[in-house]
């Protein structure tokens, strides 16, 4: 991983002896993990979309560009932009790795986040 760079990643697989940060960014805890075995330092579910919004997307596809600026638009407003103002400052430039439960990461709201907060 270079400097500055956030990865997405499931939290069911496995990452590694990788120093960075692990943050899981779901508004439900992951199904069948005892909270004793979480492989992340940090639970940021408030920054996660709105229950509405994950909802009507139903991880469809087709509606992804949509959801992206749906998300795009919660992120921008209270509590989703407090939210994310703090996980800008706990990941302070530093590498970090986002987790999801999502099977596919690259039409998971991790990947919209991600994009957000490398500036895209």
């Amino acid at each position: 991983m270079s400097p500055g760079k956030i990865v997405i990643a499931r939290v069911y697989d496995e990452i590694g002896p990788d120093p960075a940060p692990r943050i899981l960014v779901d508004r439900l805890w992951p199904r069948g993990m005892a909270k004793a075995d979480a492989p992340f330092t940090t639970w940021a579910k408030e920054v996660a979309p709105s229950a509405a919004l994950r909802r009507w997307y139903g991880h469809v596809e087709e509606r992804f560009e949509e959801f992206g600026h749906r998300y795009r638009a919660e992120l921008a407003v209270s509590p989703w932009a407090e939210a994310l103002e703090d996980l800008r400052t706990r990941i302070g430039g530093n590498d970090a790795w986002l987790l999801t439960a999502t099977r596919l990461l690259p039409y998971s709201h991790a990947a919209v986040l991600r994009d957000v907060l490398e500036g895209d």
